[in-house]
């Protein structure tokens, strides 16, 4: 299939995301209603502080603040209802910066994402960021687990934090963060993919580490692996892809450690993805369980897509409907 075929499905993809009325007033058929994500388990919101931090230079492609209002206004133009907002908070934590005062701006970063989400109680829920390696990192989890709008989960992001999984002292550490977050029922959200820019290992001996090591710690909480296990926007990344063979054969076994993990698809399935590649990430999907997807679509920002579009190139891929309504429907517990 052409990359031309490909751009007229998603498309075709868009169409059906419009609303019946607007199909009559174009003077065509109105077809069944489709599918519309109920939830979205993956979005940021960014504060003036953590741009000027990490986004100093304006540019057409520079990161810029999305206000709580504007969050609400795109998830109503996508029809989703409730939304997951993670704190960028961790990137403080980065061990190829120095930030004074660290910890302090750590703390600032989350409790502004939670004034932010604490004004639409009804539709968001946030989750609490932090560095997992770094001194504080348990202490910050405590804070949040005690605070109102941070104790639904915690965030982490493997590759910012320089995470490797094949070196036991990161793995204790982690699993002191993985029982915390247990004990306390927090939802725990992990960007699993090591650093690109560094070079990290990651594949099969990586995913194993994090299933054998890290799940058995989350008996009570469910965990999410972002991005399907890759970074985004889109499909292209084979260590990505290994891992998720990994944790899709897995699951596929009924490996009791797969029990509490589930999958967010934020930025993965692009407009312009290969039809082989779409195919893959079908067949991981139902490989996985369609009940462990969790629609996402990350942050609005100039190099991705807004959540209505991110739904439409979700939809686009080789899904019979029902398993598109399925998926649609998914909604964590942590947003119920």
């Amino acid at each position: 299939m052409s990359r031309v075929l490909v751009k007229l499905r998603f498309s075709a993809a868009l169409l059906l995301a419009l609303p019946v009325a607007a199909l009559a007033q174009q003077g065509a058929r109105p077809a069944a209603p489709a599918a519309i994500a109920a939830a979205d388990h993956h979005q940021h919101l960014f504060s003036p502080g953590i741009i000027a931090f990490i986004a100093p230079k304006p540019g057409p492609d520079a990161l810029r603040e999305i206000p709580v209002t504007g969050l609400i206004a795109l998830l109503d133009e996508a029809g989703i209802r409730r939304a997951a907002v993670m704190s960028a908070a961790y990137m403080y934590g980065r061990p190829s910066r120095v930030v004074e005062d660290e910890y302090a701006r750590v703390k600032a970063e989350n409790d502004w994402t939670a004034a932010q989400v604490a004004k639409y109680p009804g539709r968001l829920r946030a989750f609490c960021g932090f560095n997992p390696l770094k001194d504080y990192a348990l202490a910050e989890l405590e804070r949040c687990a005690a605070h109102p709008q941070l104790r639904t989960g915690i965030k982490m992001h493997f590759g910012n934090s320089d995470v490797q999984l094949e070196k036991p002292e990161h793995l204790a550490r982690l699993k002191d963060v993985f029982r915390a977050a247990n004990r306390h029922r927090m939802a725990i959200a992990v960007h699993l993919r090591a650093s690109i820019s560094l070079g990290r290992p990651y594949g099969e001996a990586q995913a194993r580490a994090f299933l054998d090591g890290l799940m058995p710690e989350a008996t009570d909480t469910m965990v999410q692996v972002a991005h399907f296990a890759g970074t985004g926007p889109g499909y292209e990344d084979p260590p990505a892809n290994e891992v998720m063979r990994v944790f899709a054969d897995a699951a596929a076994r009924k490996e009791p450690n797969t029990r509490n993990l589930y999958f967010d698809v934020a930025s993965i399935a692009t407009p312009d993805i290969s039809p082989e590649h779409a195919r893959e990430m079908v067949e991981r999907i139902r490989k996985v369980g369609l009940d462990k997807i969790l629609y996402g679509s990350d942050a609005a920002t100039p190099t991705n897509m807004k959540p209505r579009e991110a739904w439409a190139a979700f939809r686009a891929l080789p899904l019979t409907e029902a398993e598109r309504r399925r998926i649609a429907g998914n909604v964590a517990p942590y947003l119920k």
